[in-house]
């Protein structure tokens, strides 16, 4: 049986299929994700491949590790899922900033924001290698495709576009913000939303086209931060650590819907294994605020007892564990998905930031610290 996102991506292809033929009248046809956005009672879930168990044949027979990227040290530090436990340390570059899975799920790459590369790791053996030279990766991306590696190049304001193999530059897209850094595509993959940070605006990127088609300002004073797409494929989640809260924004209509406040500096976003719960980091507080994608609020908060900072991480394969770098702590948490307990704090280096899950449950990534589809 195919899949729901099968049948609407089908739809999308249809509805430009048949925008390229003669005109019809003054109708107006149908986009791929406002084909998405309408099926309003429709069993679609953006996340349905990644439930527990659900495991690549390209992982399945992969260590459960956590590798955490060390910004202050310049190292990216190996813990065991199961024993918690460090079972491996080494070197990168300059500042490293996220660990990103590869489209294909056969690399991880260590994204050095200072010096300017990309570090491979093999998850196979967690040893990193050589180098490739990248402008200014703070955070990487992949188009559902496969093609493209997606740079935030995020101190140049561009969103560089490479050959998801070679790493050569494809197109360099100078964006109208300041601090692109975060981002989520929509359910078709046509478009993806990019955070600015330290502009407050959101933009909308055309996936093919490879140029920005639209731009969202925030509030006044707004630090938007992680992005996440509903698993309906109708809202984007925008965390913004300024305004404390997560903004939602129509994915049809390119427009704000409303805001939830979660907690002070709200940050990371991460789904739950059967996409009914929206994890939000608030990163100021030591806190983690759980949204229900039904009914849109708040449903419980946890605290890290002792405080902390929570930043961001993924969620072990099984669903159990949600893992979190404690960015000003010096620590990683590993926090019960069942109860909100803290089963572990781990110490680190001095500058934890976003750490990598893997092996995770899905058919390909689309990049962050593990967003899989």
């Amino acid at each position: 049986m195919k899949s729901r996102w099968m049948t609407v991506a089908a739809a999308g292809m249809l509805a430009a299929a048949c925008s390229s033929g003669s005109s019809v009248g003054h109708t107006r046809l149908q986009t791929p994700d406002e084909a998405a956005a309408k099926v309003a009672d429709s069993p679609l879930d953006l996340y349905e491949h990644d439930r527990p168990g659900q495991l690549s044949p390209a992982v399945r027979d992969l260590p459960a590790r956590v590798y955490v990227p060390d910004s202050e040290s310049g190292d990216v530090i190996v813990l065991d899922q199961k024993t918690f436990r460090r079972v491996g340390r080494f070197k990168v570059g300059l500042r490293p900033q996220h660990v990103v899975p590869s489209w294909d799920l056969r690399t991880l790459w260590v994204n050095d924001n200072d010096s300017n590369d990309l570090v491979p790791i093999d998850p196979r053996t967690g040893k990193p290698g050589k180098p490739v030279p990248v402008d200014d990766p703070y955070n990487m991306y992949f188009t559902p495709d496969g093609r493209f590696a997606i740079i935030m190049a995020e101190r140049l304001q561009r969103i560089d576009f490479r050959d998801a193999h070679t790493m050569r530059v494809h197109r360099r897209v100078n964006v109208p913000c300041t601090g692109p850094n975060h981002a989520d595509f929509s359910a078709s993959g046509s478009f993806f939303l990019t955070a600015c940070e330290f502009s407050g605006d959101v933009l909308r990127m055309d996936t093919h086209r490879q140029k920005v088609t639209g731009v969202v300002k925030l509030a006044d004073g707004a630090m938007p931060q992680d992005v996440k797409i509903s698993p309906d494929g109708r809202t984007f989640y925008i965390a913004d650590m300024a305004s404390n809260g997560v903004w939602k924004i129509n994915a049809a209509t390119f427009r704000t819907t409303g805001f939830v406040p979660t907690g002070r500096g709200a940050h990371g976003l991460y789904v739950s294994r059967d996409s009914r719960t929206l994890y939000v980091t608030n990163r100021g507080e030591g806190t983690i605020s759980l949204i229900s994608f039904k009914t849109e609020r708040v449903t419980h908060r946890w605290r890290l007892p002792g405080g902390g900072s929570p930043d961001m991480g993924g969620i072990s394969a099984d669903g159990k564990v949600l893992w979190l770098s404690g960015r000003y702590n010096s620590e990683v948490y590993a926090i019960s998905t069942s109860t909100g307990r803290l089963i572990r704090r781990i110490r680190v280096g001095d500058g934890p930031h976003g750490l990598s899950v893997f092996p995770q449950p899905g058919r390909y990534s689309l990049g962050h610290t593990g967003v899989l589809r």
